[in-house]
């Protein structure tokens, strides 16, 4: 992986690549226009569809499509692949009815058999979020352009079936793994694959077979381009070197406010920072004892996070699911900012003057993140424990998490939750539910805690009330035995070029710009 970039080296790449793009379009009165999208962290880590689980939402979301698009702020979904769908009252028969005529990048059209094979193969791969399709026990081609989905146990299939994640239809005869990895894709979005640098840099052309058209202003190309720096990043959109930044530091935001042809968009957000303990340590480790773990909770200032380090732009989470998603609930525990009891949990778990030294990973880059960070140090520094605190790119805090002895691992991993889908369990299941690795970097094991939330997603959809109930204890039992915490909730701040238009954040899609809707007014 590369370290931190110069803000001229980035400033200098992106015009370079701009040019590039220019100068190897096809030959027009009128050069094509380029998006540019500055993120905080690689652009890509999945590049199959199968496995989607991270930052590459920004750019799949693009290339490929699911059947309905869903708003989680009006509750309703808009027909994408699908043209249309019903479910029997029992909720255990969905019936999707596809759009004819649509061309997959690779030239195949886009049908029912297609559809299935999708989301059969991301089902089998057991990769990414592929555990939105758990109430699917079948899936039927019923003719060319209708599918059928069979439940083992009622849910709102159409939930998953727009999910920014492992819902993407692609081309059966262009689904091998390692091609993807290679940079090539085979769906049926506006836009397709044109080249990447790695997981830095991706160039994306429109497809001129879309099936939508391409009436009307849109961009012709988007350059999506990994900027480590909060400093750079605000000086590529006050310059006008960059549309759109999905996230900056309070003090960033800050200095462009008022900057000619910069706004920032305030927009709601399901996202949340949360903190994870290392749990699978022995409790012979400070971070394996419970109580260690609670002081620590206490020690953190969440009121001088909310307003230090994120501006008044978030509020203290209440349990994992956020505000706003059903299954929050203010009954939850919530710790509070009380070096006291800190102090007295730590005498209690044998640490009187602390006198012991945790590692922090956080991603670099993210001064929110960093600061927060910062401040959680100088606290319990006044109690004894030193805290080591370790930036690193997301696929090297990924591995680090993951390192087979539970030792070499960090004791706090810091990181965002976003929606893979729009439901509680997605927060519930893949933070803190037994599993093989993937988003547990508590490596919390209850089975208790299993069987609440596993119960409570075969009543969400009829028995919603009793789900709630049962998402309620399961997250209480995650607070008592302090397996992690989310610190806030945070709303996005978007900073992007006043001529960018068109744009409309979709929280149920974080931190994606559906660029197809969006044109630049010179």
């Amino acid at each position: 992986m590369v370290g931190k970039i110069s803000w001229k080296a980035v400033f200098g790449l992106v015009v370079i690549l701009i040019a590039l793009v220019v100068s190897v379009a096809v030959v027009s009165a009128q050069e094509p226009v380029v998006g540019v999208y500055a993120n905080s962290s690689e652009v890509v880590v999945f590049w199959d569809p199968s496995e989607g689980f991270s930052n590459e939402v920004i750019v799949m979301n693009e290339v490929y499509e699911t059947l309905v698009r869903y708003d989680i702020v009006t509750g309703e979904f808009t027909p994408v692949l699908a043209t249309s769908y019903e479910s029997t009252a029992d909720g255990l028969t969905w019936t999707f009815h596809l759009r004819e005529g649509v061309k997959f990048h690779t030239g195949g059209e886009m049908d029912a058999e297609a559809v299935k094979f999708s989301i059969d193969r991301t089902i089998a791969g057991e990769k990414g979020a592929f555990y939105i399709w758990d109430p699917v026990e079948s899936i039927e081609a019923k003719d060319k352009y209708t599918v059928v989905f069979h439940l083992s146990y009622p849910a709102a299939i159409d939930i998953a079936a727009s999910a920014p994640y492992c819902a993407h239809i692609f081309d059966p005869d262009f689904s091998d793994r390692d091609w993807f990895y290679e940079g090539n894709d085979s769906g049926t979005g506006p836009y397709t694959i044109e080249s990447n640098e790695g997981n830095e840099i991706v160039i994306l052309k429109k497809f001129d077979d879309y099936w939508g058209g391409w009436e009307g202003e849109h961009f012709d190309k988007v350059l999506f381009q990994w900027v480590p720096e909060e400093g750079t990043r605000r000086l590529m959109v006050e310059s006008g070197e960059a549309d759109f930044c999905q996230r900056l530091a309070a003090s960033e935001l800050e200095a462009l406010k008022g900057v000619p042809g910069v706004e920032i968009v305030s927009v709601p957000s399901f996202q949340s920072l949360v903190a994870m303990f290392n749990t699978a340590k022995s409790a012979d480790e400070p971070i394996g004892n419970p109580l260690v773990r609670k002081a620590l909770l206490y020690a953190l200032n969440y009121d001088g996070v909310v307003e230090g380090v994120m501006g008044g732009y978030a509020q203290q989470s209440r349990g994992v699911v956020p505000l706003g998603l059903w299954g929050h609930s203010d009954q939850v525990k919530q710790y509070t900012f009380s070096p006291t009891t800190a102090k007295l949990l730590l005498e209690q778990a044998g640490y009187p003057s602390g006198g012991f030294k945790l590692m922090l990973t956080y991603v670099a880059g993210d001064e929110n993140e960093r600061r927060t960070a910062e401040l959680w140090k100088s606290e319990l520094a006044k109690l004894g424990v030193e805290l080591e605190i370790r930036g690193l790119p997301w696929e090297a805090q990924v591995d680090l998490g993951s390192a087979e002895d539970p030792n070499n691992r960090q004791d706090i991993f810091l990181f965002y939750w976003w929606p893979d889908f729009p439901d509680p369990h997605s927060f519930l299941s893949q933070m803190f539910e037994t599993q093989p690795l993937l988003f547990n970097f508590s490596y919390y094991s209850n089975p208790v805690y299993d069987a609440l939330i596993n119960v409570a997603k075969q009543k969400a959809l009829l028995e919603r009330e009793a789900a709630i109930e049962l998402y309620l204890e399961a997250q209480n039992i995650i607070m008592e035995d302090a397996a992690g915490v989310a610190i806030y909730d945070m709303s996005s701040q978007r900073a992007k070029q006043t001529s960018l238009k068109g744009y409309v954040d979709n929280p149920a899609y974080s931190h994606v710009v559906f660029w197809y809707n969006c044109y630049r007014e010179e």
